[in-house]
């Protein structure tokens, strides 16, 4: 495993110096489904990251497979992403158990106040989230994969054959890119190069069945001189604001409620807006820590049955350097974290296996990327 993870470190170091010269003109590394074999553990996340820090980014805070457990052919093993593993021998071994489940279909590194996740932000060093369609088959759909050609295997033929139709839906368990799982970035420039950009800075956002139509993060610092109204300076997803000790920060969530009805017909209503806030510790000295114990969340806010563009508006004393981000759902699924009530008192769970729990459009949450306020 050692050997393993210095040949990705050199393999990561050379992509970046390709990109240096030019060969490429850019790339982005994301961790895919990080945690559901349990194979990455926390030090080889920290150390990839490390090694080439303009390439791995982040994370793919919510995997593919949304409809994994709401297929045409539904067992009640079956789970959203396809997260219905168990511990192997390649397995990081001091992970708990529920790592292998997601939470209201996130992945456990990100749905975890206090967990993976924040253990990354709380260094105080960039680490984003994502969520990705990750298409195979679609759910529901009536078309499968063709026939191999005679004598030929995927490995000897190098793809899938093109799909054909049949007379029944199949057991696919995606959704097209946009349809169910989406990605908000915010871009300078409307390109392929201005995208990657938007995520490399973290200027991005999360949420699955369309739950909100867009969500704005403005952090402020106010400070004030004699009598004077005082000065204004904001951050956005993924800055970094510069204060002074004792300031107070003001963080404006503009939120944009979805006034459409989705893919399967449901005009999709967010119940809540979770501020969560960490304690920027630097870097760590267990790099297999997977803890943030400063990490919890400090506002819940009820939002259910409010229609039309709103602002929340929270304010916090920097008296220490901190980050925050943002959480939301529908409201429909929830329990106290599993790092205790004190930490989460009502997160995202994995589903049950009774019949339609696994639905994914009935469990739908937002996550932000982070803002970070730096005391000096």
């Amino acid at each position: 495993m050692v050997q393993c993870e210095e040949r990705a470190r050199q393999a990561l170091r050379w992509l970046e110096g390709e990109r240096r010269r030019r060969v490429v003109d850019d790339a982005l590394v994301l961790v895919s489904h990080p945690m559901r074999l349990g194979l990455n553990s926390p030090h080889e996340l920290r150390s990839w990251r490390d090694a080439a820090p303009d390439l791995v980014v982040g994370m793919e805070g919510a995997p593919g497979a949304q409809a994994g457990a709401f297929g045409t052919f539904g067992h009640p093993r079956y789970q959203r992403g396809e997260y219905e593993h168990s511990p192997t021998p390649h397995s990081w071994p001091d992970y708990p158990a529920d790592v292998y489940r997601t939470r209201g279909g996130f992945d456990w590194a990100t749905s975890v106040v206090g967990g993976l996740w924040d253990s990354l932000l709380a260094e105080g060093l960039p680490f984003w989230i994502t969520a990705n369609s990750d298409h195979h088959l679609e759910a529901h759909d009536s078309t499968t994969v063709g026939p191999y050609p005679p004598g030929h295997t995927f490995d000897t033929l190098g793809r899938h054959p093109l799909p054909v139709p049949t007379e029944t839906p199949q057991h696919g368990s995606d959704y097209w890119p946009g349809k169910f799982s989406r990605n908000h970035t915010f871009v300078t420039r409307r390109s392929p190069r201005g995208v990657m950009a938007g995520l490399r800075a973290g200027r991005s956002w999360v949420d699955h069945g369309h739950l909100v139509a867009d969500v704005v993060v403005v952090r402020g610092r106010r400070t004030r001189r004699g009598k004077g109204p005082g000065r204004h300076r904001a951050e956005t997803l993924g800055g970094r604001l510069v204060v002074r000790r004792g300031s107070t920060v003001e963080l404006s969530v503009t939120i944009t409620p979805t006034d459409y009805r989705n893919a399967v017909e449901i005009r999709p209503r967010l119940a809540h807006v979770d501020v969560i806030r960490g304690r920027i510790t630097g870097p760590r000295e267990d790099r297999d820590s997977w803890r943030a114990p400063d990490t919890r969340v400090v506002e819940q806010t009820d939002v259910s049955g409010r229609e039309g563009t709103y602002t929340l508006t929270y304010r916090f004393t920097a008296d220490e350097s901190f980050y925050l981000r943002l959480r939301g759902s529908d409201g429909n699924r929830g329990c106290v974290g599993p790092l205790g009530a004190s930490i989460d008192p009502r997160g995202p769970i994995p589903h049950g296996s009774e019949p339609g729990a696994g639905n994914p459009w009935l469990d739908t949450w937002f996550y932000t990327n982070p803002v970070f306020v730096e005391v000096r």
